[in-house]
């Protein structure tokens, strides 16, 4: 049978009407999507805007990852002291399984070979060191008496900030910074692994000059648990290290799980810590470390501004030197720094509170020295850039 006209017409009208369901005219004669279309679109758009908040969460998590997990742990130990305070045991998972297992780990990881390397900048390693124990302490405890004799910060705390400068540098920060920002990192691997050797004696002598009879660290018993707890752990690591291979290459292959191992059990050491101090009467308020927070941030910017003064009279015309030397001058370790303070601190009550200005001043480093990188990789060019053409014109 031949189809009619009228049957023609009527698909017409059919496809017509399928087309302005999803296409409308608008008053300039442009198709625009229908009001199905634009709901869809907002749909996506919605999913779009969640993910890119999703996407900026995971990035704040990735970065700030040690601190969200220490403030979540103080807030745990808070909620429930007793659970780390007494029922995890931590007289050994905290102070002596999790503390050897992180200086196992740091003498795994410890470049002892680039000790043979301390005479070839012997003036800038013995000045980068020197300012890293010394200076940066020296000037913090004359901070901390000052705002103690106008009673602005908690004792506690501002013994803390003491403890916290006598702390040698980061390992692993200093080293990223560095390369970062272009400095030299030969330089930064010999001083990160030296000072960090240097640390366990130099620490606990710099604190017993410090705080004198106001602490109740013994330095014989110390010494003692540092040797066990530490030095030993540092030697078995290194000996795996040089007479081991499959532990190096095993340790080398799954070096970014032993690192977030190392994390955890740092944050496990500060959560067992902080729930022994909540079990007591806590006497330091919030006041109190809001205002040690404060204090810290402009320390550290004021000892980074005095090292780098310091460093362009010292070594005008070795710019990857200077870089390097900000942050080794700067720096302090919170791997090393939380276990050798628990090693030291173990029975007194104010325990906790001298782990706090570190943990303050670790993530502040990082953000700082990461905003500063580019600048100071572009005045590294610059810098090379002006020697080499001084010596091209000579």
């Amino acid at each position: 049978p031949i189809p009619s006209e009228n049957g023609d017409a009527k698909k017409e009208m059919e496809n017509d009407a399928e087309k302005a369901s999803v296409l409308v005219e608008d008053r300039d004669g442009d198709a625009v999507p229908s009001s199905k279309s634009t709901e869809d679109k907002d749909v996506e758009g919605g999913g779009a805007e969640q993910a890119s908040r999703l996407d900026f969460i995971k990035k704040v998590y990735g970065t700030h990852t040690f601190l969200i997990h220490v403030l979540i742990g103080i807030l745990l130990a808070w909620a429930y002291p007793p659970l780390g305070g007494k029922y995890l045991a931590p007289h050994i998972t905290a102070k002596w399984v999790a503390v050897i297992f992180i200086f196992v780990m740091a003498g795994l990881g410890l470049k002892t070979e680039e000790f043979a390397n301390a005479f070839k900048q012997f003036r800038f390693n013995l000045t980068v060191q020197i300012f890293n124990f010394l200076a940066v302490s020296g000037l913090v405890f004359g901070v901390s008496r000052f705002l103690l004799t106008f009673n602005l910060i908690a004792k506690n705390l501002a013994d803390g900030m003491v403890i916290c400068s006598c702390l040698p540098m980061t390992i692993n920060m200093v080293l990223v910074m560095t390369k970062s920002a272009g400095g030299e990192e030969a330089a930064a691997v010999f001083n990160a692994a030296f000072g960090n050797m240097l640390g366990v004696f130099i620490t606990p002598l710099l604190i017993l000059m410090y705080l004198g009879e106001e602490t109740s660290m013994k330095l014989g018993p110390v010494f003692f648990k540092l040797g066990v707890r530490v030095l030993v752990p540092i030697t078995v690591g290194q000996l795996l290290k040089n007479f081991v291979p499959p532990v190096k290459s095993f340790v080398t292959e799954h070096k970014p799980k032993f690192k977030k191992l190392q994390e955890w059990a740092l944050v496990f050491i500060i959560y067992t810590v902080f729930c022994h101090t909540f079990l007591g009467e806590v006497e330091t308020t919030a006041v109190d470390a809001l205002i040690m927070v404060i204090i810290q941030c402009a320390l550290l910017c004021l000892v980074m501004g005095i090292a780098w003064i310091f460093l362009k009279f010292s070594f005008p015309n070795s710019p990857k030197l200077r870089v390097m030397g900000l942050f080794g001058c700067s720096h302090k370790t919170v791997a090393m720094g939380i276990p050798l303070i628990n090693a030291i601190y173990e029975t007194d009550p104010n325990l906790a509170f001298y782990t706090l200005p570190l943990i303050v001043w670790h993530p502040m480093q990082a953000v700082i020295g990461s905003a500063l990188s580019p600048s100071l990789n572009a005045f590294v060019k610059r810098e090379e850039a002006r020697l080499n053409l001084g010596k091209d014109q000579e």
